[in-house]
């Protein structure tokens, strides 16, 4: 028989020395290998899982049979943590809407205005004279009215310019959601009027619908 390679070194560690005579006893365990040492007249040593033959002297080995190690448990994954997303913060600040007043004339006529002074104005005051006669009997051309709006009532005798008075309309502060749909209004206003306008007019109202455009881009949020 061919002889079999040695096993490693570290594996004579675990071996039991058995004599020849050994043969009879009983099997090996069933956790145990059983090897065959085999010397042979040469000298020559090998080791077999089978017995020996006549020409070669035998010792039985005994080893522990190689085992896998136990399994390890299963381990589920932790899934890494969601990345933490920033969100992008941003402030927007709406500018109230620029002022505007509804003025109320003396005539009862109303208008919008950008700012409460009212169209001041100045208007002459009048008063009455009485010239002198030359004699009884004398008469004269009836005096004439004083201009409308001088704020007296009309008398006999001769109106005169008295001096003057600064007035002012009555002006009151629009609130902001007010201010906005006035805006609009006019803008669709100016659009209506600009089909039938003059070429001349037609830059003026132009004019004027950027501004309102600009005005509620700014204060009224956009159209």
């Amino acid at each position: 028989m061919r002889p079999r390679p040695l096993l490693p070194g570290y594996l004579l560690g675990y071996l039991i020395w058995w004599p020849t005579a050994a043969l009879a006893v009983d099997p090996p365990a069933a956790d145990n290998v059983r090897i065959y040492r085999c010397v042979g007249s040469n000298g020559a040593v090998s080791l077999q899982d089978a017995p020996c033959t006549k020409a070669h002297q035998q010792q039985v080995l005994d080893m522990a049979r190689p085992k896998d190690p136990p399994a390890r448990p299963a381990t589920t994954p932790v899934p890494a943590p969601p990345p933490v997303i920033q969100r992008e913060v941003r402030v927007v600040t709406v500018q109230p809407p620029q002022p505007m007043y509804e003025c109320v004339t003396s005539e009862g006529e109303r208008y919008t205005s950008d700012n409460n002074d009212g169209n001041p104005r100045w208007v002459p005051t009048w008063g009455y004279a009485y010239p002198s006669h030359h004699g009884p009997g004398h008469g004269g051309p009836r005096p004439p009215r004083p201009p409308a709006g001088g704020g007296i009532p009309w008398r006999a005798g001769v109106a005169v310019p008295m001096g003057s008075v600064l007035v002012r309309d009555s002006c009151t502060a629009l609130p902001p959601q007010e201010v906005c749909a006035r805006l609009r209004d006019r803008r669709w206003e100016l659009i209506r009027r600009y089909n039938s306008a003059l070429q001349s007019e037609r830059r003026e109202l132009v004019r004027e619908q950027r501004g309102i455009e600009a005005r509620l881009d700014q204060d009224c949020g956009g159209h």
